[in-house]
C-alpha cells in the first residue's frame, strides 16, 4: 500500500493533514471520510488503487487529526481546503467520493467545484436536515439521542461529544465494534468480523481524535446547519448509494437523495448495512469511478 500523509499549510494559516493512496499518475479520487474519522480511513478503499489507475486524496477535515479547527464552519467550507490541497499536490480534475458524513462534502465538491469536480459518489450520505423529513427514522438509538442533543446545543450536547470523543481516542480492533453499540447492523458485523477492516476503522478514530474531539462537535454542528449550498444546484452526475440494513443513515436517506437530486443515479444494495455497504462493493465502486474517466 502506498500510503502518504504530510500536514500543509493553508493561505489562512492553518495546517491540514492530508494523506494520498496510490500511484500519482492515476486520476484523482477525492475521498471525504465519515463523521467522525480522519484522512487515514481511506487505507480501507486501497482496493480501489492497487491497478495504479487511481490516485486517491483525502484529508483530515477542520479539527480532526493534525488539522487546525475551523470553528464555525459549514459543509461548503470543505471545498476551499480541498482546492487548496488539490493545488498543492498539482490536481486538476477529480471525482468527489463521500462515505456517511462524508456524503455532503462530496455534494459541496458537485456543487462548488464543477467543472474541476466531474462527478460525485455519496456513499450512505445524509441528506439536509431543513427538509420536511424525519431525520432520524431508523437510526440506532446512539445516532438519536447524539442528533437530539445536537440540535439543542449548549454544555449537555458538549460534554456528551467529549464523553465520545475519549472513548474514540482509544479505539482499538478490539473494542471498536462494541464502541458503535447499537449502529452496526448484521451486515457491518460481519465485514469486521475479520481484523484488517477492524484496525484501520479503529486507526481512524484514533488519528481523527488525537488532538481532541472538536472535529467531531463542529462535523455535527456544520449538519444541523445551513451547509452552504443547494443540492438541487448540482449539475455533474452524482451516485447514490445506500442499503437497508443501515442504522447510521437509514435508506431514507438514500431514496430522498436519488429522487431530489437532478443528476443523481440510484445504486440500492439491498441487504447491506453502513460499513458492508462500502466494503463489499469496491469492485463496483472502482469500475464505476473508471468509467467516468473514459
Amino acid at each position: 500500500m502506498n500510503y502518504n500523509e504530510v500536514l500543509i499549510e493553508l493561505p489562512d494559516g492553518r495546517n491540514l493533514e492530508v494523506g494520498t493512496l496510490g500511484e500519482p499518475s492515476g486520476h484523482t479520487v477525492l475521498f471525504h471520510h465519515g463523521t467522525p474519522g480522519s484522512a487515514n480511513l481511506v487505507k480501507m478503499l486501497a482496493p480501489l488503487a492497487d491497478d495504479g489507475s487511481l490516485f486517491l486524496v483525502t484529508t483530515s477535515r477542520a479539527g480532526y487529526g493534525k488539522s487546525s479547527r475551523l470553528e464555525g464552519r459549514d459543509v461548503a467550507a470543505v471545498v476551499r481546503d480541498t482546492c487548496e490541497v488539490l493545488d498543492s499536490l498539482g490536481r486538476r480534475e477529480y471525482v468527489a467520493v463521500g462515505w456517511s458524513g462524508g456524503g455532503p462534502h462530496a455534494l459541496a465538491c458537485a456543487a462548488l467545484d464543477a467543472p474541476r469536480c466531474l462527478a460525485a459518489w455519496s456513499l450512505a450520505g445524509v441528506v439536509p436536515t431543513n427538509l420536511d423529513f424525519d431525520w432520524t427514522a431508523g437510526m440506532g438509538p446512539e445516532n438519536v439521542e447524539e442528533f437530539a442533543l445536537a440540535q439543542r446545543g449548549g454544555p449537555e450536547y458538549e460534554s456528551h461529544i467529549k464523553m465520545y470523543g475519549g472513548a474514540f481516542a482509544t479505539a482499538t480492533k478490539d473494542n471498536v465494534v462494541e464502541l458503535f453499540g447499537g449502529l452496526l447492523a448484521k451486515p457491518d458485523k460481519a465485514v469486521f468480523a475479520h481484523e484488517a477492516p477492524r484496525e484501520d476503522f479503529a486507526a481512524s478514530l484514533r488519528q481523527g481524535f488525537e488532538f481532541g474531539w472538536r472535529g467531531f462537535f463542529d462535523d455535527d454542528q456544520a449538519m444541523m446547519k445551513e451547509w452552504g449550498f443547494d443540492p438541487a444546484t448540482i449539475t455533474v452526475p452524482v451516485s447514490v448509494w445506500f442499503g437497508d440494513q443501515d442504522l447510521m443513515v437509514p435508506r431514507t436517506h438514500g431514496e430522498w437523495l436519488a429522487e431530489n437530486l437532478p443528476t443523481s443515479s440510484r445504486h440500492f444494495f439491498a441487504g447491506d448495512g453502513h460499513v458492508s455497504l462500502v466494503l463489499n462493493h469496491l469492485d463496483e465502486l472502482f469500475v464505476a469511478i473508471k468509467a467516468t474517466h473514459a
